[in-house]
């Protein structure tokens, strides 16, 4: 039996066809593509219609690999960008571009949230997380107050996996995992909050699919598609998640202690949880994971981001990169990086801009600046992470996905400012590994034969023990000292209006 794992991202989409008997990932592809052009600033949108065509190619490119293999495909799950706004009109076509969790421009209506409920903490007693940009709520009230045409057409709000499953089966669906994602979920109970709802609009509720259990098959490969792909059956599509959910399942993250840190172009910090976490200070995202439990997730904005800057400034291969890192002493000589040049999620800092504490003539050169902006980076992310710690989950092992885990530099300064052993794993694909794993999940119960994530995830998340990498406890102090720091010039910069 085959199943495919679709992972449709920011910048590309990727499919992988992993085989449930060997374990082994027999065929993928993927397609990049990039934002609209052009846009005011804080404005990032893409047309949902390019993710359809990424879909399409990377779906045939695998089913051209299987070759005569390709009627063991039994299942699809997909993996998508949380957040994302996708406006459906009466005939369920794209109103207009979807505005991106990475879009910024909603400040103005998440003050407007905090402003009618009073304040962050009531908002959060309301549905369990506070409201920020980049969530789908505030985008929805920006469509209203901006663009009224556009919504009084609106019939359907999906979110970007939706939309790929609506490509897919036709259905009209929300999972609890990327609907807590909205911000308009109450995520204790699993519901709408209406008082949120509607604020936004009165009629809004009528837009929103009833969610429902993230573990279920929501339909069938429609018979055109099955037809284009070459198939003789339709598969079972399941619920599908966002990156993130799909991420945790992906990482093998789906049991107590095993806490994911992904280093990509934003970072994340997720955990599994059997109960609802809710931070009341708001830092940690009270998510719904993909496996009907909780996923507390703190996101920063700037990992590789940063990192790329300084290496395309020094027109350096990866290599050189880490060469520079490791032979720079923790703590960079005293030059220290606020990361924050997309602005920030994690703390909220959404016009935020970077800042380079401590040059002299010794630290203004490569290997500081390199160094500092790599650190900068991660304790952004250990912040997170020591928040989570005062919220009662405690890591045991760190498991490291995304672009800036390759580094043997950064797997090993995770480690020694996380002070937890990190790993890799040998699949990089950990969202569409998790999305395969959940259409897997989701066949086996339409089949009458159920299967726990838990041993799913032990067949087929294997680690690359090569990668492992122990806290070096001379480092603790510098670490401890830096981060506190990071958090200290934060607040003053931003009270004084710099951040």
């Amino acid at each position: 039996m085959i199943t495919l794992g679709i992972d449709s991202g920011t910048q590309s989409t990727k499919c992988i066809a992993l085989d449930l008997g060997s374990g082994k990932i027999v065929a993928s592809a993927s397609q990049a593509y990039g934002m609209i052009e052009r846009l005011p600033p804080g404005h990032l949108e893409q047309e949902p219609q390019e993710w359809l065509n990424a879909v399409d190619h990377t779906v045939r490119a695998c089913i051209a690999q299987l070759g005569k293999r390709k009627d063991e495909v039994k299942a699809i799950g997909v993996s998508g960008q949380q957040h994302g706004f996708v406006p459906l009109d009466k005939k369920n076509k794209v109103i207009r571009p979807a505005k991106l969790w990475c879009d910024t421009s909603t400040t103005e209506q998440c003050a407007q949230f905090e402003a009618e409920f009073g304040g962050a903490e009531e908002i959060i007693k309301l549905a369990g997380n506070c409201m920020l940009p980049g969530y789908t709520a505030p985008k929805i009230l920006w469509l209203k107050q901006n663009e009224p045409k556009n919504f009084k057409a609106l019939k359907t709000v999906l979110l970007p996996h939706d939309y790929i499953n609506f490509y897919l089966t036709g259905e009209k669906c929300m999972e609890f995992g990327d609907a807590s994602g909205t911000g308009l979920l109450d995520i204790r109970t699993r519901q709408w909050c209406k008082p949120l709802v509607e604020f936004v609009d009165p009629g809004l509720e009528e837009c929103l699919p009833v969610p429902g259990s993230s573990r279920r098959a929501i339909g069938l490969l429609s018979d055109s598609l099955r037809e284009d792909w070459g198939l003789a059956k339709s598969p079972v599509v399941s619920a599908g998640g966002g990156d993130n959910m799909m991420g945790a399942i992906g990482t093998g993250n789906v049991e107590p202690g095993v806490v994911t840190v992904s280093l990509g172009t934003s970072g994340t910090v997720y955990a599994f949880s059997p109960e609802p976490v809710v931070d009341p200070e708001g830092e940690v995202a009270a998510f719904c994971d993909s496996t009907d439990r909780w996923l507390p997730l703190v996101c920063t904005m700037n990992v590789t981001v940063a990192t790329e800057q300084v290496r395309r400034l020094f027109n350096w291969s990866h290599e050189e990169m880490d060469r520079h890192v490791s032979a720079t002493p923790a703590g960079a000589g005293g030059l220290f990086f606020l990361p924050y040049l997309n602005g920030e999620r994690t703390p909220n800092l959404p016009l935020g801009k970077g800042v380079l504490h401590g040059l002299t003539p010794e630290t203004m050169a490569p290997g500081p600046i390199a160094r500092a902006v790599m650190e900068g980076a991660t304790l952004g992310l250990a912040y997170g992470l020591n928040r989570f710690r005062q919220l009662g989950i405690e890591p045991t092992e760190i498991r490291l996905t995304g672009g800036g885990s390759q580094s043997a530099a950064w797997r090993q300064l995770c480690a020694d400012i996380f002070g937890v052993p990190t790993v890799g794993l040998q699949s990089a694909e950990g969202a569409a590994l998790g999305a395969a794993l959940q259409a897997a999940y989701a066949f086996a119960a339409a089949e009458g034969k159920p299967v726990r994530f838990r041993d799913l995830a032990k067949k087929h998340v294997k680690l690359d023990e090569s990668t492992r990498c122990k806290p070096d406890d001379d480092k603790k102090e510098t670490y401890a000292r830096l981060l506190a720091k990071q958090s200290d010039l934060t607040k003053r910069l931003h009270a004084a209006g710099y951040l």
